[in-house]
């Protein structure tokens, strides 16, 4: 049985010419499937038929729309474009028995439509679910790994015609992580300073300086040398340009770093050489030398302790604690 289909692979399938007439694309990572969604658009839709051959519905129990129209409207030949586009989102919020009313087209669907239904969440007990995946038309848009993000950050750097290398793009991860909304935003801010000039690790340095996303990594670091006063400094910077939800993201990058202190260490300890720390915890090389020093900073005891404080923090911040006072003291525990 066909199992769910790579983004990747989808977008071969765009350059390919090789579309079929209805997909679903669901999954967590929302800017990945927005950015897909726009590609598929403007492959099949020319801009003055947007009006003619493009069609969005939305499911739920407000909308006044029921499957059968939108059944119908795919079955509808294109007016000024090779194919018609019909893009049904909120799919999840449709009703079970309204939702199994797309089976029948399924079966036999229009070959001039391209239908995609769009859902945050699948349940593949479902019939209609479990049969879109069963014919390899389920598109899973899941947050990619740590060792995925390097080959987006090409991917995305070489659409925008942005000329960088790799040892700046590794650095662009360390400081962001997979956030890749975060990631799309310091690259177009390279591509709009310097054009299609290459871009080396200094110039990245040089804008990522001035970003959010540079503050956490400055974050990271201080933390990471258990520089207690450096470490609030930084802290009251990244809070003044956030709220409650950046904060449970920078908790989040808290529990990777102590996550790759620990790994460093483990490699080290067990009598493994300095150059293997950068499979083992998925870091750039030239990140290592510092992990090494950081890490010897940290007894074993101290990164489980370290482990428990973030976790009971993230607790607290999604029951209403007040996150400047919570971050603070888990700053404040982890530096001692």
């Amino acid at each position: 049985m066909p199992g769910d289909l790579p983004p990747e692979k989808f977008l071969e399938q765009i350059e390919n010419g090789q579309l079929s007439p209805f997909y679903l694309f669901y999954g967590e990572n929302e800017f990945l499937l927005e950015r897909v969604l726009s590609r598929v658009r403007q492959a099949l839709i020319p801009e003055e038929a947007g009006d003619f051959d493009l069609q969005i519905y939305y499911g739920g129990k407000g909308e006044k729309v029921h499957p059968a129209e939108m059944i119908d409207t795919a079955r509808t030949l294109p007016f000024m474009s090779h194919k018609r586009l019909v893009i049904v989102r909120r799919t999840d919020d449709i009703p079970t028995a309204a939702l199994e009313g797309f089976i029948t087209y399924l079966d036999d669907p229009a070959e001039s439509t391209c239908l995609i239904c769009v859902s945050s969440k699948a349940d593949f007990r479902k019939a209609f679910y479990k049969k879109i995946r069963g014919l390899g038309r389920a598109v899973n848009f899941r947050n990619l790994y740590d060792r995925q993000v390097m080959p987006w950050i090409m991917r995305m750097a070489k659409d925008l015609g942005l000329n960088i290398e790799k040892e700046a793009c590794a650095y662009l991860q360390q400081i962001v992580g997979n956030r890749l909304m975060d990631l799309s935003s310091e690259l177009e801010k390279l591509y709009a300073r310097y054009g299609e000039t290459p871009v080396g690790l200094e110039e990245t340095k040089a804008l990522a300086i001035h970003s959010r996303a540079y503050t956490i990594f400055e974050l990271m670091d201080q933390v990471s040398f258990k520089r207690g006063a450096q470490s609030i400094s930084v802290l009251q910077r990244f809070l003044e340009m956030g709220d409650a939800q950046s904060s449970l993201g920078l908790l989040g990058m808290l529990i990777r770093q102590v996550r790759i202190l620990w790994q460093t260490k483990s490699v080290i300890e067990g009598g493994g050489h300095a150059s293997q720390v950068a499979g083992k915890a998925g870091v750039p090389s030239y990140l290592v030398d510092k992990l090494v020093r950081q890490a010897r900073l940290w007894g074993r005891d101290d990164l489980e302790q370290a482990f428990e404080i973030l976790y009971r923090a993230d607790g607290l911040i999604k029951s209403g604690s007040q996150p400047y006072l919570v971050l603070e003291n888990v700053v404040i525990s982890l530096c001692r």
